[in-house]
């Protein structure tokens, strides 16, 4: 089982892991077609891929994408050139992981947060305006695109501030970056046009939620982080809730 802990937070796992999100995403939405394909997306994708265009229009999109999978790929073959080629039985027990840690990341968020605030366990909306194949194409994005930009480049970022910029060590460096990224990943949720009307309770119910799912990056790596993120919004989206 030590083995397992291990490995399975390495890129050969974790990364390959991740890809079928990222495929089921893309290909989601591109088959709601139209406007709605090209309208309506997970904000970080937004985000990510709007910075990308900024710098080079139609050719840093595609750019982007390139380099999305290009670094994803030679990360796996250089996993696996040194600890060898990955095995199926570990992504079956990643799968239940991920379906476990999501199960529960809803109760434990909102236990949290009646206890920061008083408040109830919550549902924070933003669902009613999109019909539930949308719900759950924006569910998907929020597992690969909001852990890749909200954990793996801005937890990383600001452990990079801290340390060269502050000179913090690693355990400073490491509570501010994964309690500020917490609090971005939650006001997130309140830009744009579809973001959701400012509230305490429901702010600090994402933040504690990012907390979370940033303690979890951190344990078990980003395959397993971006699938119980995924796995936990679709399934507020099924039962009618959305977060």
């Amino acid at each position: 089982m030590s083995s397992y802990w291990q490995e399975t937070r390495r890129p050969r796992y974790s990364l390959v892991f991740a890809l079928p999100l990222l495929a089921l995403y893309e290909a989601l939405a591109a088959a709601l077609g139209g406007e709605g394909a090209l309208v309506v997306r997970n904000g970080a994708d937004v985000l990510l891929k709007s910075l990308f265009g900024a710098l080079g229009g139609h050719r840093g999109v595609l750019a982007f994408g390139v380099l999305l999978l290009a670094g994803g790929t030679w990360l796996v073959i250089r996993d696996a050139r040194r600890h060898g080629a990955p095995r199926l039985a570990p992504f079956a027990g990643m799968a239940v992981e991920s379906a476990g840690y999501a199960a529960v990341l809803g109760t434990v968020a909102g236990t949290l947060t009646s206890a920061v605030l008083g408040a109830g366990r919550l549902a924070a909306g933003g669902a009613a305006a999109f019909d539930l194949p949308t719900q759950l194409m924006l569910s998907l994005g929020a597992g690969i695109y909001e852990e890749l930009l909200f954990r793996v480049l801005l937890v990383s970022a600001l452990l990079v501030l801290a340390r060269r910029g502050f000179g913090w060590g690693n355990l400073g460096a490491g509570v501010f970056a994964v309690v500020l990224s917490a609090l971005i990943f939650s006001a997130f949720h309140y830009v744009g046009p579809y973001g959701d009307r400012l509230v305490l309770a429901s702010f600090t119910y994402r933040a504690v939620a990012g907390l979370l799912l940033s303690g979890l990056y951190v344990a078990r790596g980003f395959g397993i982080a971006a699938w119980t993120h995924a796995l936990y919004d679709v399934g507020l989206a099924v039962m009618g809730g959305w977060g």
